[in-house]
């Protein structure tokens, strides 16, 4: 019985993977707006501050979306878009900075931070765990301590 499942689903699998490139080619030529969006996502508005571009409702980020959906249609990958609109408006555009010049401490810092506070956490919990250590303020004394000796005869004297 597990065979014949087992081989069922390699034949569906297969199957489908037949079909899937159908399936693009009977898309044609023209953008869907879900691949316009996936690229917009990853760039924000020039105009507005902090607006990824596939949400902005300015007619300037309207535009550029057109922008994209024509530079798609054309041929150009996503990395090619991207670069186009940093030549345009600087690296501002881009929702992920890319990591050179102090931009990298945003990709070092985060982690870097989470490490060294996991480390003092651990620290202050081991240190929660573990019983105080108890610090003798008055060191033991021999009994040749003239101030000892006298002491215990007082206090044997006043049993008395």
């Amino acid at each position: 019985m597990r065979k014949i499942t087992l081989a069922l689903s390699i034949m569906i699998s297969v199957l489908t993977l037949l079909l899937l490139p159908g399936a693009v080619a009977a898309q044609g030529g023209e953008p869907t707006d879900d691949e316009v969006n996936a690229i917009a996502k990853q760039l924000y508005c020039p105009v507005c501050e902090n607006v990824p571009l596939d949400v902005c409702p300015t007619q300037a980020c309207a535009q550029w979306r057109g922008i994209i959906r024509q530079k798609l249609a054309e041929g150009w990958t996503e990395d090619q878009i991207k670069q186009y609109f940093v030549d345009q408006y600087g690296d501002r555009v881009l929702a992920a900075p890319p990591a050179r010049g102090l931009n990298w401490l945003v990709y070092i810092l985060p982690p870097a931070v989470f490490v060294i506070g996991a480390y003092v956490l651990v620290r202050a919990v081991r240190g929660w765990r573990q019983p105080p250590v108890t610090e003798e303020f008055f060191p033991i004394s021999t009994p040749e301590d003239p101030y000892i000796v006298r002491l215990e005869q007082e206090l044997q004297n006043r049993d008395r």
